[in-house]
């Protein structure tokens, strides 16, 4: 019994480890941020019509994407993306938005 509970315990802190540096490393959130190209444009440069992202707060994007991942702000499609990430993911993908230049 002992060694089940060790054996979880490990695999526990090696899964969040493994989440913690992927959260530090600025490939894999430019990967995550790099799902928003499509509408909110490369880099946060969004097209006419669609709010742009670089260089915005990441303290208010981050409330923003929480917001929308509980359901508190209405949305299209933003509720449904956003609850596919952590919400220390979303705060990750809201620091890189906001470390573009606009």
């Amino acid at each position: 019994m002992k060694r089940m509970l060790f054996a979880t315990l490990a695999v526990g802190l090696v899964t969040t480890a493994g989440l913690a540096q992927a959260q530090s490393d600025p490939l894999q959130v430019r990967s995550w941020a790099a799902g928003c190209a499509s509408c909110h444009g490369t880099d946060g440069h969004a097209l006419k019509g669609m709010p742009p992202l670089a260089g915005k707060s990441q303290a208010d994007m981050t409330d923003k994407l929480l917001a929308y991942k509980s359901g508190s702000a209405p949305s299209t499609i933003m509720q449904q993306l956003a609850k596919g990430y952590t919400d220390e993911q979303l705060a990750a993908i809201a620091g890189y938005f906001a470390a573009q230049k606009k």
